[in-house]
């Protein structure tokens, strides 16, 4: 698989009224994004509620998802990461449909005693579709599995044959800048702390994933052109634009993302529990929130 380089959302998952997923609004999305300087997407994930999906609502979003692929849009599924067999299931199906990868998190519940039993757990997935790309996505603020993942990449290599890389969704650094270089930079290592940019690129991040990229790609674009300029004040004014903007996410609460979304011009519905979706009420506090953040002048455009 070829090195991914620039911005890869993480798309919320769309929502009826009655809480079933709306496959109808998938193309929107794609379009949506992509008119917005994004090159991919990576589908039922943690910010597209794929612990609260079904197995056929997944693959019906796999389905979907598969037929906005093209040589500039990639799409990558997330597979789960609590039942091997659900997750073999769901690459052996990422792959008939068509998508370009798939990624799993470690076991969550029950847990890998260390990490030579972590890669036998992902060799074990993977090999359900040999030729199909296979990323780990590392997060361990809700798997609560923290390990060294340069301690993985080591083990890993030679093991799985179809290893693409690592959504790396947390703030080590030094761990992260390892597995960047491990081996002549032999694996894609995608950044997912959209809050740390900056620093991910001075120590030559590429690829990036995220939610707020869904509604703000601009202004991380913009960032990533005043990095590659070698304007650090500017990227630095930019990072600390978009973090004021995150700071939102933890005030209103867990289901804030999808009103950022509709914020700038996408309804994709409501959430489902144990998410919550912003009352009328607190919505229109929401917005004048992002006006005093002047959200309009970073916010992507429909």
């Amino acid at each position: 698989m070829k090195k991914l380089k620039g911005l890869i959302v993480a798309p919320f998952t769309g929502f009826t009224a009655e809480g079933e997923v709306d496959i109808s609004v998938v193309s929107r999305q794609q379009k949506f994004y992509k008119d917005n300087g994004i090159i991919g997407a990576f589908v039922c994930g943690t910010t597209g509620e794929g612990s609260s999906l079904s197995m056929e609502e997944k693959k019906a979003l796999f389905r979907e998802w598969a037929r906005y692929r093209s040589e500039d849009f990639t799409i990558i599924g997330f597979i789960g990461g609590t039942s091997v067999k659900d997750a073999q299931e769901l690459t052996a199906f990422a792959a008939a449909c068509g998508l370009d990868a798939v990624a799993m998190t470690a076991p969550y519940y029950q847990k890998a005693s260390n990490v030579h039993e972590l890669a036998l757990t992902l060799a074990e997935v993977a090999s359900a579709a040999p030729d199909l790309p296979f990323f780990y996505y590392h997060i361990p603020i809700l798997t609560h599995v923290d390990i060294p993942i340069i301690d993985l990449l080591r083990e890993v290599d030679g093991l799985i044959p179809n290893f693409a890389g690592v959504k790396y969704t947390f703030e080590n650094l030094m761990d992260y800048q390892l597995c960047l270089e491990y081996g002549n930079r032999k694996y894609d290592i995608l950044f997912g702390r959209d809050e740390m940019m900056l620093p991910a690129l001075s120590i030559g991040g590429a690829g990036f994933v995220g939610s707020t990229y869904g509604y703000s790609a601009p202004v991380y674009l913009a960032l990533m052109e005043a990095f590659r300029k070698g304007d650090l004040e500017q990227a630095a004014a930019l990072q600390y634009a978009t973090n004021r903007l995150i700071t939102l996410l933890g005030k209103y609460g867990n289901g804030t993302g999808k009103a950022f979304m509709k914020a700038a011009g996408l309804d994709l519905g409501p959430c489902r529990h144990p998410l919550t979706t912003l009352p009328e009420d607190r919505y229109a506090c929401f917005l004048e929130e992002l006006k005093a953040l002047d959200f309009d002048r970073y916010k992507c455009r429909a």
